[in-house]
């Protein structure tokens, strides 16, 4: 798992450019698209998984334009000539003398113009649902007032939960209410909406192909065939218009390079760059089942791939709580106003929640490698993903794995919070009865009465008959001071609610 890269920034006539860099190998420089925030793109687990498959082959950098995301929001956002200086100094600070370029969405004429004035630093461009402009020159007068009038009302909405970005770049993430939630917190976090309509003007005038005959530069150009918002034929454009281009056609009908099939593209990006493509899947780096391990009897712990996470990882303590939750329902779905309760207690105005909400899911997903199934309404664990001692706890057939199975009480961490109560005296109830039953039955094997004896006592301190067995069976078996330190911790649990064995222990 690839930890979040510190922001650094590039000082380029008196903006701060902020970008990160990470991953060893040949260097790729993403130009960015209208508008980002390469710090808060990583609470998203498929931008995250996207970053770190980058990482595995390349070292990647990536940054926020000026006036966008994490760079100085107070500048005026760039014209194009702007852009390829800004990019020269993000390339200087980060001291990569050439690198291959990587472009989504209107980035296009950027990594072209840059490529024509600095070809020495350009191993090559790779553009992925972009072109040399943006399509809008050959729209009649009318038909311009229209997209104006659309771009307005699209500046209106941004950022709230009316926003129709998604319809228009994303399609298929409609129906995914966790990123419906959490998109329009990015987009605030990525440009305002005055910027975006001044971004929206720049884009009309962005046209670099009167450089691509002499482009002395290898393309690679890439696009989904139904692409909603950079029309396929830009891509085809380039290809026509350039020396030495190859054309690829992807499918699906998003715009955003995060959603779909990731690999279709990422994989044709790795052999272009490096020669070949190494062998891993998408399940190795994202865990599969089995490899998910949450522990919650005994103690509190998440394993991938037999390596437990560090409490550091996580980021937030409640997305701890937050799957603790989850993992006590077992798989079945938790309500999202319950989660609001448990995780904001003190919050009155729930309108703010849902998006705290996803981000905090957001941090499961990534410790997890996915593992969640949520909708509008609730969210839950998925098992096929995640297994869970829990549930191999209820799904035991018999006391004998039952008691096996009991690591000891649920969430021990967690034993002051009422929330956990049921759940705990649900395992409890199921543990002692399988116990008290295997007591019956192990009468003759001293060794094994013992052993059942202090597991019921470390569960249920005020058990008298499981204190009185323990007393007897190492009287018993000649171990006089084992059963006398059994007897005083008797008295002294009896003697905290005022009770005295009858008959004595």
């Amino acid at each position: 798992m690839t930890p979040r890269p510190e922001i650094r920034f590039a000082t380029a006539r008196g903006a701060r450019i902020a970008y990160q860099e990470w991953g060893e190998g040949p260097p790729i420089v993403a130009i960015p698209p209208t508008a980002q925030n390469i710090d808060v793109a990583w609470e998203w687990p498929e931008l995250a998984e996207m970053f770190e498959w980058f990482g595995e082959f390349s070292h990647y950098l990536h940054f926020d334009k000026r006036g966008t995301g994490s760079s100085d929001r107070s500048v005026l956002v760039p014209d194009v000539d702007s852009r390829v200086d800004d990019l020269r100094a993000v390339m200087d600070a980060a001291e990569i003398e050439h690198a291959h370029l990587f472009v989504q969405s209107e980035g296009g004429p950027t990594a072209l113009l840059f490529a024509a004035a600095y070809p020495s630093r350009v191993d090559s461009v790779i553009l992925l649902g972009s072109g040399a402009r943006i399509g809008t020159q050959e729209l009649s007068p009318e038909e311009m007032a229209g997209v104006e009038a659309r771009r307005r009302e699209f500046c209106e909405r941004w950022g709230t939960l009316d926003s129709f970005a998604l319809d228009i770049f994303a399609p298929s993430k409609r129906s995914d209410a966790e990123f419906c939630a959490w998109w329009p917190r990015y987009e605030r976090m990525s440009a305002g909406a005055d910027s975006l309509l001044d971004l929206f003007t720049q884009m009309d005038l962005l046209d670099a192909r009167d450089v691509l005959p002499d482009l002395d530069v290898p393309l690679l150009v890439m696009h989904r065939r139904n692409d909603g918002a950079m029309p396929f034929r830009l891509a085809e454009e380039v290809v026509e218009l350039a020396r030495d281009a190859r054309l690829v056609e992807i499918s699906g009908d998003d715009h955003f390079a995060f959603v779909g099939d990731v690999r279709e593209w990422m994989d044709e990006i790795e052999r272009w760059v490096t020669g070949t493509v190494a062998d891993r899947s998408r399940a190795a780096a994202q865990p599969s089942a089995g490899t998910v391990r949450v522990t919650t009897l005994g103690r509190f712990a998440v394993d991938v791939d037999g390596v437990e996470v560090e409490t550091s990882a996580w980021g937030s303590r409640l997305a701890r709580t937050l799957l603790k939750r989850l993992a006590v329902a077992r798989g079945w779905p938790v309500t999202r106003d319950e989660l609001f309760s448990l995780l904001w207690p003190d919050e009155a105005d729930r309108s703010k929640l849902g998006a705290r909400l996803s981000v905090q899911l957001s941090g499961v997903r990534r410790v997890l490698g996915g593992g969640v199934i949520a909708d509008r309404q609730t969210v839950a664990l998925d098992l096929g993903h995640v297994g869970l001692d829990l549930v191999a706890f209820f799904d035991a057939a018999d006391d004998a794995a039952v008691i096996d199975a009991h690591a000891g009480p649920l969430l021990p961490e967690e034993q002051y919070e009422d929330w956990v109560a049921p759940f705990r005296d649900e395992v409890r109830a199921r543990f002692t009865l399988a116990a008290r039953r295997e007591l019956d039955r192990a009468i003759g094997d001293d060794e094994r009465m013992i052993d059942l004896a202090r597991r019921l006592v470390d569960v249920d301190r005020w058990d008298e008959g499981a204190h009185r067995t323990l007393v007897e069976t190492l009287d018993r078996v000649g171990d006089r001071a084992g059963a006398d330190r059994a007897r005083a911790v008797a008295l002294e649990a009896f003697a905290e609610i005022g009770v005295a064995p009858d008959p004595p222990i």
